[in-house]
């Protein structure tokens, strides 16, 4: 179950990042509450998944599953540039979260 928490952790993280973008600097009502809920949803979730698994661990694969779900959305859905490089560095993430997941 701490595996699910994690992973439900890390989608929270893109939708607080997601609702930061629009935000506006925290000037728009429900852009600034969906990210502080997605925040306080996050930080839980990953509080439940720490209760079993490593810290170093955990909070890797934490961010990277934002990391790389953030720069997704923002090449799908904000016209952020979709080069070679960046895809490979994206890939490159996402190698050593498996990784991690792998030596858990």
């Amino acid at each position: 179950m701490a595996w699910i928490y994690l992973v439900l952790a890390g989608l929270m993280e893109i939708v607080w990042a997601f609702g930061l973008k629009y935000s506006n600097g925290w000037t728009r009502l429900w852009p600034s509450v969906i990210t502080v809920a997605g925040m306080i949803i996050s930080f839980y979730l990953l509080s439940l998944a720490l209760k079993s698994l490593p810290l170093g661990t955990a909070y890797a694969i934490w961010t990277g599953i934002g990391a790389v779900g953030t720069v997704i959305v923002g090449m799908l859905f904000l016209g952020e540039p979709r080069d070679l490089l960046r895809v490979g560095f994206v890939l490159a993430i996402l190698v050593g979260i498996i990784g991690l997941k792998a030596t858990a």
